[in-house]
C-alpha cells in the first residue's frame, strides 16, 4: 500500500498520498462530517483504500492538467462524489484531448464550475475559491480558515495546486501559462496570513510566511 501521510496542526483533518511519475500530492481532507479528495492524480484504487470506510463527498480539481485529474472519473464512478473545477479549466477535465492529454486522463464530467470568490462546502467546511491563473488560465487555490474547520486552534489551510510551491511557483511555459498572470496571482496569495499552511500539488508543504520571503519578494 502507498504510504498515507498525516499532516498535524491544521484546522481540518488532512492526509495525503504521493502518486504517479510526477509524484503528485493527493489530499484527503475531512472535518468528520464531509470528506474531499484534491487532485486525484492516478490510481483510484489506492485513493479508495486510503479513504477506508469514509464516504467521499467532493473531488476538487485545482487545474486541468492530466497529472491532477487522471483518477477523477474512476473515483467519481466508484463513490458518486461531486466533481468541482474552475469554470475556465472544466473543459479540459471533460475533454482532455483539447490540451493533448489523452494518455493519462479519461474524460470526467464536472458537476460544479467555480470562479474566484465562490465557496465550496464540504461538511461544515467552507473553502473560499481564489482564482490564481498563471500555470493554467483556470488554476484555482482554495482557502479554509479555522472558523470553518473542525480544529479551531489549527492553522488556516491553502490548497495551492501548481500555483505556489515550497520555494518556487508553477511552470508558466505550458500552453495557456503566463508569468504576468502568475505574478498577479501571487499578490492575491500574499494577502493571506503568514501562518497559513500551503498544501501544494507536488513536493514539500510550506507556509505563506516562508514563501513571502522566498517567492513573493523575488517576483514582486
Amino acid at each position: 500500500m502507498t504510504e498515507l501521510y498525516e499532516v498535524q496542526g491544521l484546522c481540518a483533518d488532512c492526509e495525503y498520498l504521493v502518486l504517479g511519475d510526477l509524484r503528485n500530492n493527493v489530499y484527503l481532507i475531512s472535518d468528520g462530517k464531509g470528506t474531499m479528495v484534491v487532485d486525484p492524480s492516478c490510481d483510484a484504487e489506492r485513493i479508495l483504500e486510503a479513504l477506508g470506510e469514509r464516504d467521499l463527498d467532493v473531488i476538487v480539481i485545482t487545474h486541468g492538467h492530466n497529472d491532477h485529474t487522471g483518477a477523477a472519473r474512476a473515483l467519481k464512478e466508484a463513490t458518486g462524489a461531486v466533481v468541482v473545477a474552475s469554470a475556465l479549466d472544466a473543459g479540459f477535465v471533460e475533454e482532455p484531448h483539447r490540451v493533448g492529454m489523452t494518455e493519462l486522463s479519461e474524460p470526467c464530467a464536472v458537476d460544479e464550475r467555480v470562479s474566484h470568490g465562490d465557496v465550496v462546502k464540504v461538511g461544515d467546511m467552507e473553502w473560499k475559491v481564489m482564482g490564481t491563473p498563471g500555470h493554467t488560465p483556470g488554476s484555482i487555490c482554495l482557502f479554509l480558515v479555522p472558523q470553518f474547520g473542525n480544529h479551531e486552534h489549527g492553522l488556516p489551510m491553502l490548497l495551492s495546486g501548481d500555483t505556489l510551491f515550497a520555494g518556487t511557483v508553477g511552470r508558466t511555459d505550458f500552453p495557456g501559462g503566463s508569468m504576468e498572470e502568475m505574478k498577479r496571482s501571487l499578490k492575491r496569495l500574499a494577502a493571506l496570513p503568514d501562518d497559513t499552511a500551503v498544501l501544494p500539488g507536488h513536493e514539500a508543504l510550506t507556509t505563506i510566511g516562508a514563501e513571502r520571503r522566498r517567492v513573493f519578494a523575488a517576483l514582486a
